[in-house]
């Protein structure tokens, strides 16, 4: 006997609307901030701080407390972002280009009454071991490593693997069933209990990974707003639109011709498949610098040894199993046996 559903096919479709001022969980947002201290090294207060997302307009403004400090939360990740710091009558000081990362605290701390009052561009080279923001070990993985480097199954798996951490889906030599999954802040763990893979839907993936902006994951965090994990933490956010219309098509191809039949030099049963992936994306304001909208569609299609879910392995004759072959140790008379059970019995 053969169990082996000869075609399978997954749609996938995600709608995301964005509005101005929505409030995120740490870990689906990021934030800025710094104290602001004058040109003699003492702190100062009631400087304004103002931060503009320049792609949607989106404005997020703080005031420096009587220590100089500030602190912008729950911004958008990503970027550009345009800072400025006024105070009084004094020259502005401006930042420009800056990205934020998935829950990574961007840094900076002005200094009021300096020569140099417009800064053309902020680089980060490194981070300091004492920078109190920082929440534990952690690995932000952003849209420029998720469309550059390379993967199979265009899952979110495919990433959390550059975690020095990771093992697999196993992370800090826990057992990968102890992590915990979260797009856009709510929970997407695989519920069933008897995989590893921490997304549902097995081999098909129940969002495109077209519709993923950032990934982070986070090990033994010390931040008292992530919880319900011992192994990782796995934060995801989805894309959403902006002021300018924008959208992908794309399609992937994994035929026959693209799989192997051999496993240490012996030869295995050639079982032909295929599997092919559509998609599209488009996002675009509804009010522009207020709301937005993202969709993303995606279409797999499989057959044969390609196909979602398919079990490619045999019965054998008489209990023993070679997997070379793909014969189980499992008996074809004991499979007949419950197959005839349960016809007679439950029709």
């Amino acid at each position: 006997m053969n169990f082996n559903p000869l075609k399978k096919t997954v749609l996938v479709a995600a709608l995301a609307f964005a509005g101005y001022g929505t409030v995120h969980a740490q870990v689906t947002t990021s934030n800025i901030s710094g104290i602001v201290t004058t040109n003699d090294g003492k702190s100062t207060s009631g400087a304004t701080i103002k931060a503009t997302h320049l792609p949607t307009g989106t404005v997020y403004t703080a005031a420096a407390n009587s220590a100089g400090a500030f602190n912008l939360t729950n911004m958008r990740v990503g970027g550009p972002y345009k800072v400025e710091i006024t105070n009084g009558n004094e020259a502005p000081i401006i930042y420009d280009d800056i990205y934020l990362e998935l829950g990574v605290p961007f840094v900076v701390n002005p200094v009021l009454g300096e020569k140099t009052a417009s800064i053309a561009e902020v680089i980060v080279t490194g981070v300091s071991s004492r920078n109190v923001n920082k929440t534990g070990a952690a690995t932000n993985v952003g849209q420029k490593l998720i469309q550059e480097l390379p993967q199979s199954s265009r899952s979110i798996t495919e990433f959390t693997r550059l975690t020095p951490q990771a093992n697999g889906t196993s992370f800090a030599g826990r057992d990968a069933r102890y992590n915990n999954l979260q797009i856009d802040g709510a929970n997407f763990n695989n519920g069933f209990g008897l995989s590893g893979n921490p997304v549902p839907g097995g081999n098909s993936q129940p969002i495109s990974l077209d519709a993923i902006q950032e990934i982070s994951v986070n090990i033994a965090p010390f931040d008292v707003t992530q919880s319900g994990f011992t192994g990782a933490g796995i934060n995801a956010i989805t894309k959403s639109g902006s002021n300018k219309f924008h959208g992908s098509l794309y399609g992937y191809y994994n035929g026959k011709e693209l799989n192997g039949w051999k496993i240490n030099g012996e030869e295995i049963e050639r079982v032909s498949g295929a599997k092919i992936t559509n998609g599209f994306t488009v996002g675009g304001p509804i009010l522009k610098n207020k709301l937005f909208f993202f969709v993303s569609a995606e279409r797999e299609t499989a057959t044969g040894a390609n196909a979602s879910g398919a079990n490619l392995w045999k019965a054998s004759s008489n209990g023993v199993a070679n997997p070379a072959k793909n014969i189980s140790r499992v008996k074809e008379s004991d499979l007949i046996a419950v197959q005839n059970h349960l016809i007679n019995r439950w029709g």
